[in-house]
Protein backbone atom coordinates (compact mmCIF):
# COMPACT_ATOMS: atom_id res chain seq x y z
CA UNK A 1 0.00 0.00 0.00
CA UNK A 2 2.82 2.78 0.53
CA UNK A 3 3.84 1.59 -3.24
CA UNK A 4 0.39 2.95 -4.17
CA UNK A 5 0.22 6.31 -2.39
CA UNK A 6 3.52 6.61 -3.51
CA UNK A 7 2.19 6.49 -7.27
CA UNK A 8 -0.27 8.71 -6.54
CA UNK A 9 1.37 11.23 -5.00
CA UNK A 10 4.16 11.19 -8.11
CA UNK A 11 1.15 11.52 -10.90
CA UNK A 12 -0.07 14.51 -9.08
CA UNK A 13 3.08 16.25 -9.09
CA UNK A 14 3.50 15.33 -12.76
CA UNK A 15 0.15 16.62 -13.63
CA UNK A 16 1.13 20.12 -12.29
CA UNK A 17 4.48 20.57 -13.86
CA UNK A 18 2.82 19.01 -17.36
CA UNK A 19 0.14 21.99 -16.74
CA UNK A 20 3.00 24.70 -16.12
CA UNK A 21 4.88 22.88 -19.52
CA UNK A 22 1.72 22.53 -21.37
CA UNK A 23 2.41 22.56 -25.28
CA UNK A 24 0.86 25.62 -26.70
CA UNK A 25 -2.11 26.00 -29.00
CA UNK A 26 -2.56 24.54 -32.60
CA UNK A 27 -2.72 28.19 -33.73
CA UNK A 28 0.57 29.62 -31.91
CA UNK A 29 3.34 28.48 -34.78
CA UNK A 30 1.24 29.52 -37.46
CA UNK A 31 1.09 33.10 -35.98
CA UNK A 32 4.98 33.35 -34.65
CA UNK A 33 5.86 32.42 -38.35
CA UNK A 34 3.00 34.69 -39.75
CA UNK A 35 4.31 37.53 -37.38
CA UNK A 36 8.21 37.05 -38.53
CA UNK A 37 7.11 36.59 -42.77
CA UNK A 38 4.88 39.80 -42.72
CA UNK A 39 6.78 41.98 -41.06
CA UNK A 40 9.94 40.61 -43.84
CA UNK A 41 7.32 41.17 -46.17
CA UNK A 42 6.41 44.63 -45.45
CA UNK A 43 10.33 45.62 -45.60
CA UNK A 44 10.90 43.89 -49.13
CA UNK A 45 7.59 45.80 -50.32
CA UNK A 46 9.01 48.93 -49.01
CA UNK A 47 12.38 48.38 -50.68
CA UNK A 48 11.40 47.04 -54.06
CA UNK A 49 7.99 49.57 -54.09
CA UNK A 50 11.09 52.60 -53.22
CA UNK A 51 8.96 53.81 -50.72
CA UNK A 52 6.00 54.13 -52.37
CA UNK A 53 4.48 51.49 -50.71
CA UNK A 54 2.70 49.85 -47.92
CA UNK A 55 1.98 53.44 -46.50
CA UNK A 56 3.92 56.45 -48.62
CA UNK A 57 2.71 58.55 -45.84
CA UNK A 58 4.60 56.73 -43.10
CA UNK A 59 8.42 57.19 -45.30
CA UNK A 60 11.13 55.48 -43.90
CA UNK A 61 9.32 54.35 -40.69
CA UNK A 62 8.10 51.47 -42.90
CA UNK A 63 11.13 50.02 -42.02
CA UNK A 64 10.90 50.53 -38.49
CA UNK A 65 7.08 49.10 -38.64
CA UNK A 66 8.35 45.77 -40.67
CA UNK A 67 10.71 45.38 -37.92
CA UNK A 68 8.20 45.78 -35.39
CA UNK A 69 6.11 43.35 -36.94
CA UNK A 70 8.52 40.35 -37.36
CA UNK A 71 10.16 41.31 -33.36
CA UNK A 72 6.29 40.22 -32.35
CA UNK A 73 7.08 37.03 -34.19
CA UNK A 74 10.81 36.62 -32.80
CA UNK A 75 9.58 37.76 -28.89
CA UNK A 76 6.59 34.89 -29.29
CA UNK A 77 9.68 32.01 -30.03
CA UNK A 78 10.69 32.04 -26.45
CA UNK A 79 6.79 31.16 -25.62
CA UNK A 80 7.23 28.15 -27.51
CA UNK A 81 7.07 24.92 -26.16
Amino acid sequence: MGGMARSKNSSAVTEQRSGADAPNPVWFKPVMFGFMLLGLAWIIVFYLSQGAFPVPALGSWNILVGFGIAFVGFLMTTRWR
